[in-house]
């Protein structure tokens, strides 16, 4: 399983027990979706290792408590704190409306109600503290804050994303 086929879900940050039970913080608003998994990748070393769940559940609201098979003690867990969880991305919920995960929407086509064809989604920035679209028009980088009140209609079927900008933020780029 390569990375790119994956969803990053979490990392491991600690103990829970001496019989090699981990907790870990998982990066979702919905935690309950994940509590029965059968099996996770865990990001060892650059590679993604499969790992066996013989029981988990929620903890303190954010936190899944984790047992996988074959770690039976603290020196096994110790070893897995800090690692990152990856699930395959058929595993993602289907997400409809105007709510999307970012990396489905690469190459999606941005049109603004003003201005019209803005260009094509090559990237989501979500490094800054607003999460930004990284949109190409025809050589041109263009940043366009994904806020809900900028995002007027997600048409999946023909791969746009209909946005109202404030006046002149998409001509900022444009100007010479």
């Amino acid at each position: 399983m390569k990375k790119e086929e994956c969803f990053y879900l979490g990392r491991i940050v600690k103990k829970y027990s001496f019989k090699g039970e981990l907790l870990a913080k998982l990066d979702t608003d919905e935690p309950e979706l994940y509590e029965n998994l059968d099996a996770i990748f865990l990001d060892l070393r650059g590679n993604l290792v499969p790992f066996f769940i013989e029981h988990s559940q929620l903890h303190k609201s954010d936190l899944l408590r984790l047992k996988f098979e074959d770690v039976d003690d603290e020196a096994d867990a110790d070893a897995l704190i800090k690692t990152e969880l990856y699930l395959p991305l058929e595993f993602l919920p289907k997400l409809e409306g105007n709510k999307f995960y970012f990396h489905e929407v690469i190459g999606f086509t941005i049109k603004d109600k003003t201005f019209g064809k803005v260009g094509i989604i090559n990237a989501v920035n979500d490094s800054t503290a607003q999460a930004l679209f990284e949109v190409d028009r025809d050589g041109t980088e263009i940043l366009i804050p994904m806020n809900d009140e900028f995002i007027v209609k997600v048409d999946r079927a023909n791969k746009t994303i209909e946005v109202d900008t404030p006046a002149g933020l998409i001509d900022l780029y444009l100007e010479n």
